[in-house]
């Protein structure tokens, strides 16, 4: 049995001609990355209103339940992604924490990934593939002349217990379906690797 055929690395014809000291052009055009954030868009604009209780039927656990009855996005500070750099984090302890992006061309911002953490002020110094798909979405955003305005948000009122914690991640993951979380890029064809 052959194997399906798998998506191509849109990137790789350039990182290759870097590593060789050569340039490549991008593989990705403005039309195709706009189609790509639109398609993000069209799935989780309307989550971005905050959730209803009756909409949370399907969670088994009441604690989570609560949890994720006034959860909005967007009521979290958002953060530059170099926070981390700072001599201070603003953030400590036990926490969820959401990559964004505000295109201007869209009504809503874009969700791209969704990740927790037992130690906020120290999970994003250290190696994580989040920053190698930013990157790649950054440079393609410049190099095709869009805007990216990414941030980080970080959501405190979680459970201190991993296994808990976790399961209101992988929740939101569903809900959300962020396209740099390894349970959905396949959905979206997310173009952006890690290296």
């Amino acid at each position: 049995m052959a194997d399906a055929p798998r998506q191509g690395d849109l990137f790789d014809a350039a990182s290759q001609a870097s590593e060789a000291g050569g340039v490549a052009e991008l593989a990705i055009t403005a039309t195709q990355l706009r189609r790509w954030q639109q398609r993000v868009h069209a799935f989780q604009a309307a989550l971005f209103a905050p959730t209803p209780p009756e909409a949370l039927q399907g969670v088994l656990f009441e604690p989570e339940r609560d949890l994720l009855a006034g959860f909005d996005p967007l009521q979290l500070k958002p953060l530059p992604l170099s926070f981390w750099r700072w001599p201070e984090g603003p953030h400590q302890g036990a926490a969820l924490y959401l990559v964004m992006d505000r295109p201007a061309d869209l009504e809503q911002p874009l969700l791209l990934y969704i990740g927790e953490t037992i130690a906020a002020d120290r999970r994003w110094k250290g190696e994580h593939d989040c920053k190698a798909y930013l990157a790649a979405y950054q440079e393609a955003c410049m190099a095709c002349g869009l805007r990216c305005s990414t941030s980080i948000r970080f959501w405190g009122d979680v459970p201190t217990a991993t296994r808990a914690r976790r399961q209101l991640e992988q929740t939101l993951i569903r809900r959300w379906q962020p396209p740099f979380n390894k349970e959905t890029r396949e959905r979206w064809a997310t173009p952006f690797h890690a290296a």
